[in-house]
């Protein structure tokens, strides 16, 4: 019995795992009695519990999806979305600690401690159960297209219309490859570029699946909802330990079979172009530029301050140092990427460039290309082992907001087992809103893309409000709602208003086919008619919109003239840069926050987490009686900057992280140069 290239010993494997999950979220099930319990498994995790999360929670399978799709388009500089994370480590050394001692249980209570606004409070809490939806749905969308490709449809089993989609793109695959070598004549070329149009509209496919995409969401969600709602925390802690290994599994895989499939290691060089091997480019309009890496990094570390989850993973340590010790569980994420990335350059010397109609399926196609019976088993337990111990931070974070400063802001009477209960009703009711996300969504690169910005405008206020005590709250929704309106609103539902999605010079076409200069698909508005205007195409959230160049255009930047990735560097700038800009003047304009309570909260961040629940009450309390006693440690005594002298632990850490982060990317280069030809 099969199913597609699932056979009785992949199905035991996964059904065996899943089986596995529900029985640790009911054993867990006893210590999620109260709310500090379930949202934080009572501030108990020892530094092996807080490796596991951190790894866990951001080595997920959309990001090993998305770098092998990315590096199979652009080689190694396609890495370079997911590997700039290396040079955040060093950060998270401090960031983590921070987390830890503002002693709180979510990233919404920052905000009503700090600037005494439940209403500044409620709104994060709102706006985050919605930017969950985005990371839920990115996670559900990652999982399916590799459960989709693993699960193909036989040639004998394929409708008029299939056939149709399928030969019709690999007519494409052909006519470009003519292309590249000769001039085509005027039909062919007419038939290329109605292809191309096909294409970017979504009509051509290299394989036809018979999985249900809704019907996989369902269960998908189902299951990570039972032992999410059944143990919490402390089940997520635990299943961690059983999901890093599969994690680790998954990412392996590929690598020797791959290499056995080409020829061997040696192979690479003479099936892979040879410019596809420079992690830093070769100077393709396409990759990104060391400039657009600076770009890419400002806005993953800005946004990464906004995650919800952040108070809940680092506000779950038992203490500075176990928070500190996760560090250790991104590094070893960092050693994935690199494996995700040969990944994706083993598919390019097994498919060719361009061999793929659907990039974002090199995972699966590679998959069930090279694995035999029980392997495709494992990976795929592997895929949902990750994506679902990425949901589950998430899906716990968007809970305890929502209990904690949503329905406890109307009801502030309910008890500690109303709040569990109304805990887990919330983790169902994201994960089906997560599930409807992934319904909308596009191609990787533009979630890729969404991920990466959609917790800017939070992610800049957080961080000013540790740096800077100057800050307030009405410059902080000065901030969110016109940083919202700029970076997510509009660029994401231009292409759903008529006169945008066809004005003659938003819908210019870059060289790139389907490729447009403002937005990322352009395509013809009427289908097979080449003559006809040019339109954005259609999809609400999925076909972005550049308004940051747009709004650069109109001082007059000759936005046409610039490269694809300059276009991409020049956006990223402006998200990364412009939520600072509007905090900094809002601040200066209004009234500073009541300096009391502002002086305790700074002071509160900067007493050190005591070793014994008895110590830790005893420094609490001393910093409420003298919440100045800190004050000595600030790096620029008498002002409003918050920053701190290092100590010997801030110093030998943070030089730690930065040799690891070096040595981690020689490694990268090492790998690359003994890969690469001649």
């Amino acid at each position: 019995m099969t199913i597609g290239s699932l056979n009785l010993i992949d199905l035991a494997i996964v059904v065996a795992y899943l089986a596995t999950v529900v029985y640790i979220g009911k054993r867990a099930a006893s210590a999620t009695k109260s709310e500090d319990g379930f949202f934080l498994a009572g501030r108990k995790l020892g530094k092996l519990y807080q490796f596991f999360l951190n790894f866990g929670n951001a080595t997920e399978p959309q990001g090993a999806v998305s770098t092998a799709s990315f590096v199979y388009q652009q080689g190694a500089p396609g890495a370079w979305l997911s590997f700039q994370t290396v040079f955040m480590n060093p950060y998270f050394w401090f960031m983590n600690v921070w987390f830890r001692r503002v002693r709180l249980t979510t990233l919404s209570d920052l905000f009503e401690t700090r600037y005494v606004s439940k209403k500044l409070s409620l709104f994060y809490a709102l706006f985050q159960i919605l930017v969950a939806c985005v990371f839920l749905g990115f996670g559900n969308v990652t999982a399916y297209k590799i459960a989709s490709s693993l699960v193909v449809k036989q040639d004998a089993q394929w409708t008029a219309e299939d056939r149709a989609s399928v030969e019709g793109y690999r007519e494409l695959k052909r006519l470009d490859k003519q292309h590249a070598t000769a001039p085509l004549s005027g039909e062919a070329k007419a038939r290329l570029d109605n292809l191309r149009d096909r294409n970017t509209r979504g009509e051509l496919h290299s394989y036809i699946t018979v999985l249900n995409d809704i019907m996989f969401y369902v269960v998908f969600g189902i299951i990570v909802g039972a032992y999410i709602v059944m143990g919490g925390m402390a089940a997520a802690a635990v299943n961690e330990g059983l999901q890093s290994v599969l994690i680790i599994v998954f990412s392996l895989l590929l690598i020797p079979t791959g290499l056995h499939a080409i020829g061997g290691w040696s192979a690479l060089a003479g099936k892979v172009p040879a410019q596809m091997f420079s992690l830093f480019g070769s100077g393709n309009t396409d990759q990104f530029s060391v400039v657009g890496l600076g770009a890419i990094f400002l806005v993953s570390v800005v946004q990464n301050a906004g995650l919800s989850h952040n108070m809940g993973i680092c506000g779950s340590a038992k203490d500075e140092f176990a928070a500190r010790s996760g560090v250790s569980g991104t590094y070893l994420k960092r050693f994935m990427i690199i494996l995700w990335a040969f990944a994706g350059l083993i598919a390019v010397a097994m498919f060719g460039v361009g061999g793929l109609a659907d990039p974002d399926a090199t995972w699966g196609a590679m998959s069930n290309k090279l694995l035999g019976p029980g392997l495709i088993g494992l990976m795929l337990a592997g895929v949902l082992a990750g994506t679902m111990s990425t949901l589950a931070a998430k899906a716990l974070a968007i809970s305890s907001l929502f209990v904690r400063n949503v329905y406890r802001q109307i009801w502030p009477d309910i008890t500690q087992a109303q709040g569990v209960f109304y805990a887990r009703c919330t983790i169902v009711a994201v994960l089906v809103l997560g599930t409807l996300a992934a319904l909308t969504m596009g191609s990787f690169f533009s979630i890729v893309k969404i991920v990466l910005k959609v917790n800017i405008p939070f992610g800049a206020a957080v961080l000013l409000t540790f740096w800077w005590r100057r800050v307030t709250a009405p410059a902080v929704w000065w901030c969110v709602v016109l940083s919202t309106l700029t970076i997510l609103v509009i660029p994401r539902v231009a292409s759903a208003i008529p006169a945008l999605a066809t004005h003659a010079t938003l819908t210019q076409m870059s060289t790139k086919p389907g490729v447009g200069v403002y937005f990322e698909s352009v395509v013809h508005q009427k289908a097979n008619d080449l003559t006809s205007p040019l339109m954005a195409k259609s999809g609400f959230l999925s076909n972005e919109f550049n308004f940051e160049a747009w709004v650069v255009s109109q001082f007059g930047v000759d936005v046409p003239a610039l490269s694809v990735s300059q276009r991409f560097t020049l956006q990223f700038f402006f998200d990364g840069l412009f939520p600072f800009v509007v905090l900094v003047i809002a601040s200066l304009l209004t009234r500073p926050t009541e300096p009391k309570i502002v002086a305790q909260f700074y002071g509160t961040m900067k007493t050190p987490v005591g070793a014994t629940p008895e110590l830790e009450a005893g420094a609490v309390e001393e910093t409420r009686r003298n919440p100045a006693r800190f004050d000595h440690t600030k790096l620029v005594p008498g002002s409003n900057w918050e920053f701190c002298k290092w100590d010997r632990v801030d110093t030998i850490g943070f030089l730690g992280c930065c040799a690891l982060s070096a040595t981690i990317v020689g490694i990268f280069l090492g790998l690359l140069r003994w890969a690469a030809p001649g």
